[in-house]
């Protein structure tokens, strides 16, 4: 190493991690690791539970992609919100003009009688301030641990966690409204691009509203004080966006607000019909897959009942996944065979088959074989031809079935 190289202290510090703002896998270190107790959910009654609380690992990183901040020691079920929930303090006289304003612009783009869901409604009184400006649509907030009471005929709470691919096909909401709630969850990325998926799955384009403490001053300053545990994540106005662009949103603004403590966004949902498209694919193919192991395993069956000799050519990778998910048991299947020297001797994994040298098949011939690896097939006939091993009938698996190699049709000849 060059220790007059400046980039190496740099290199050196690369931690392997993944970043719940935009996935990528680096990052440095950022501050220190220490050891705190919990900052804002643990209300101790006397000094001496105080000083006797747990102190949990603070191991800030930062991605060096979007300079996402992120303990990479958190752990959710350390934060006990079932016992202490993160109520915010709403009452401050800045802080209250900022959330009439912001009330002000959701209501202003608000359809008729809209269906608004908030996740961590907290006290409800968000929420509850929406349902009184617009008394015309139906409120319903989620928060295992917020409020649950109201008075309003069209303000309902739940207490439970909003679980996209069952609650939007059932509210089918015009809006969702998340406020100061990702900083808490371990993967905010993979939380708001299943609220995007699941309503694009079901042809809804839902507004978002979504709002996040912002570090961007405390990064420029060098202030230390909002890194603590229960806020796991802290966005910076470039990993908020990059984390928006990663989830199939169109974005309608990000601004940063109470003067640049927090940022939010206006979005809307469900922009990501390729990836629907991809998944009803996969579920098509497993499908396909599973009308398939059950064709293929009845042909199995038929070709053991024949009587004759089978010999599978190959014992391990693609030939033992097939061994293993047709079912091919060492009772009815005995004889696997492979071209690599270095696996004779060896056993299927799974199945337990003894993997004997292709020649076995010159002094017990078989009258035929099965050949799971298709690409390979055009290779093992010359092998098989070079070393005068002969069989009548050769299988591959093709579109769900056994199928004749030499009179079938298949695209691997």
């Amino acid at each position: 190493m060059n220790e007059n190289n400046p980039v190496d202290p740099l290199v050196n510090s690369l931690r392997l991690e993944t970043c719940p703002a935009c996935a990528h896998h680096v990052a440095v270190p950022f501050l220190d690791p220490a050891l705190q107790p919990l900052a804002t959910v643990a209300w101790p009654r006397s000094s001496g539970e105080a000083k006797a609380m747990q102190r949990l690992p603070l191991d800030f990183v930062r991605c060096v992609e979007c300079g996402h901040v992120y303990n990479a020691a958190f752990d959710y079920t350390k934060v006990p919100y079932a016992r202490k929930p993160n109520l915010m303090f709403n009452k401050g006289m800045i802080w209250s003009e900022n959330i009439k304003l912001i009330k002000q612009e959701i209501i202003s783009s608000l359809p008729d009688k809209p269906l608004v869901v908030e996740i961590g409604h907290g006290d409800g009184s968000f929420l509850s301030g929406l349902a009184k400006e617009r008394n015309d649509g139906i409120y319903i907030g989620f928060d295992p641990n917020g409020a649950t009471s109201s008075e309003m005929p069209n303000l309902r709470f739940h207490s439970s966690l909003f679980e996209a691919r069952r609650d939007m096909p059932e509210f089918r909401p015009h809006l969702i409204i998340s406020r100061h709630v990702l900083e808490h969850l371990m993967n905010p990325l993979g939380f708001v691009q299943s609220l995007s998926f699941s309503a694009a799955c079901i042809g809804l384009q839902p507004e978002l509203y979504i709002e996040v403490p912002c570090i961007d001053r405390a990064v420029e300053t060098g202030r230390s004080v909002d890194f603590y545990y229960e806020h796991n994540s802290q966005f910076t106005t470039l990993s908020f966006r990059k984390m928006l662009e990663r989830c199939g949103v169109e974005i309608r603004k990000i601004e940063r607000i109470y003067d640049g403590e927090v940022i939010c966004a206006f979005a809307k949902l469900g922009c990501c019909e390729a990836q629907v498209r991809t998944a009803a694919s996969a579920l098509s193919f497993c499908n396909k897959i599973r009308e398939s192991e059950i064709h293929i395993m009845q042909q199995l069956d038929v070709l053991h009942n024949s009587g004759k000799s089978i010999a599978i050519w190959g014992g391990t990778g693609k030939s033992a996944a097939f061994i293993n998910r047709y079912r091919l048991d060492a009772r009815r299947f005995p004889v696997v065979v492979d071209s690599d020297p270095e696996k004779v001797g060896t056993f299927v994994p799974g199945t337990g088959q003894e993997i004997r040298f292709r020649d076995y098949l010159l002094e017990y011939p078989a009258d035929m074989i099965i050949i799971p690896p298709q690409w390979r097939a055009k290779d093992i006939l010359e092998e098989m031809r070079q070393n005068n091993i002969h069989v009548n009938e050769i299988f591959i698996e093709h579109e769900g079935r056994l199928t004749d190699y030499l009179n079938g049709e298949h695209p691997y000849k």
